[in-house]
């Protein structure tokens, strides 16, 4: 059966290759569709023009060579499949569209909703062509059950962002083994390094380990994945004790999960930490405290970054007043809350943090400020980052330069983006994407220990 995929805006500016993801069949791009990213990529607000302008300048390479007639009758989009099967891109100019038919079309005026006419084109390749099938790509939710609810038989959210079918996969960083690690363990190398103790095993007791994840048991045995080969798993056996007795400027970890983070974030091998979790389960304070260690006391980086993504309301900050620091204070005052913590107990809390800002060099910074930057011995901190897209956060990653480190801090559950759900968030892309990559460390911190109002909040609100 011919397969039809009429594509809404949303997907263009979510994944600006979209097009090559339907492979053999047709996508259909409404003029409505055209209007829109030209309207997109002239605005403000930096990351979403210039995935207008990557989704229209991907449309014009494949048909810039093609007639009128060509182009709405589709275009071969470029492929690499092995058996030569490509696809067809084709624009349809849904202005021509007549509504004088007993098709149940949408109002189409001027005076109507472009997601209307995007709907319309989907309705009416679904009455002139009984045979094929046609669907309706968005991922806008109250578009899609207007579609439905107008009669279009085939509606779907754009999956291919998705790198899971359930969030409870998401690789946590640690992995909890019921009862006894040992139990079943049938043949172990045990080596000492130095004051490390090594065990190599048989990879088929855990195939699914990673390297840089923890294996905890029931008991006392916690394990830290060093190798991992086809057959064997090189396991760095740690204390809970010492774990739990770690220190970062003053912070102690209160629950395992917190300890293994502050374990990991020291790891001098690891370019990239990723902590996600609850509200008030410390990523930030741990990120943070770890920063001021490493460039105060190990003297391992020239400044610490802290950026995050302005809410929509603010996506251009230029109308506030003040350096691009004060512009960005009212979106980065939990950095200041966290300093606060550190620092509380001081004689002179207020003296202690402008002190430390100033010896740390502490920078903050929008990520809308960041694109084509390179960030050289910086230890950075890239906070909220469940609202961006695996485009967006693959566009700041690629800024970190040599000898830096980034830490990515995020809770899937406080995602502000509507196109944007758990499964397609970029921060879940990177966790899957980086788990196996040996200079990455991925934790879930669990436990809430701001308060036991938070606490509450989280699991009953």
């Amino acid at each position: 059966m011919e397969k039809l995929f009429v594509l809404d805006t949303n997907v263009l500016l979510h994944d600006p290759m979209a097009l090559n993801a339907f492979q053999e069949h047709r996508v259909v791009i409404p003029m409505t569709v055209l209007e829109e990213l030209d309207a997109i990529k002239d605005r403000r607000d930096k990351d979403v023009s210039r995935e207008a302008r990557i989704a229209i300048q991907a449309i014009d390479k494949i048909m810039f060579n093609a007639s009128p007639a060509e182009i709405q009758a589709g275009v071969e989009i470029p492929t690499a499949r092995e058996d030569g099967r490509c696809g067809t891109l084709s624009i349809f100019a849904d202005q021509l569209i007549s509504h004088d038919s007993d098709a149940p079309y949408l109002d189409g005026s001027v005076h109507q909703t472009n997601d209307n006419r995007i709907i319309n084109v989907a309705m009416h390749l679904q009455a002139t062509r009984p045979e094929a099938y046609v669907c309706l790509v968005t991922k806008d939710i109250n578009m899609r059950l207007k579609a439905k609810g107008s009669g279009l038989a085939n509606v779907e959210d754009y999956r291919r962002d998705r790198v899971l079918d359930d969030i409870e996969y998401m690789a946590k960083g640690y992995e909890q083994i019921s009862g006894d690690f040992w139990a079943g363990v049938e043949e172990v190398e045990t080596v000492r390094d130095g004051a490390q103790t090594l065990h190599t095993i048989d990879r088929a007791r855990h195939p699914s380990a990673h390297l840089n994840q923890f294996l905890l048991d029931e008991h006392d045995f916690v394990g830290y994945v060093r190798n991992v080969s086809e057959n064997r798993l090189q396991v760095l056996d740690l204390s809970r004790e010492q774990l739990m007795h770690q220190r970062l400027w003053g912070l102690k970890p209160r629950n395992m999960e917190q300890a293994m983070a502050f374990f990991l974030v020291q790891q001098p091998h690891i370019d990239m930490n990723v902590l996600t979790g609850p509200a008030g389960s410390g990523k930030t304070l741990i990120a943070l405290a770890y920063g001021l260690h490493a460039i105060l006391e190990e003297r391992r980086y020239d400044k610490l970054i802290v950026a995050r993504s302005t809410p929509p309301i603010a996506e251009d900050i230029g109308f506030l007043p003040g350096t691009e620091e004060e512009k960005m204070a009212p979106w980065l005052a939990a950095f200041d809350d966290n300093l606060e913590v550190l620092h509380g107990n001081d004689e002179s809390p207020f003296s202690s943090i402008e002190y430390v800002k100033d010896k740390a060099n502490i920078q903050f910074k929008s990520l809308n400020f960041m694109r084509g930057r390179s960030f050289n011995n910086a230890y950075i901190v890239i906070d909220e980052a469940q609202g961006l897209t695996q485009f967006q956060l693959k566009s700041i990653i690629t800024r970190v330069g040599a000898n830096s480190k980034i830490v990515v801090l995020g809770n899937l559950a406080q995602i502000d983006n509507k196109y944007i759900s758990p499964l397609t968030s970029g921060l879940t892309y990177l966790v899957e994407k980086s788990k196996h990559f040996p200079h990455a460390g991925i934790m879930h911190v669990n436990g809430i220990e701001r308060s036991r109002l938070a606490a509450f909040a989280e699991e009953n609100l």
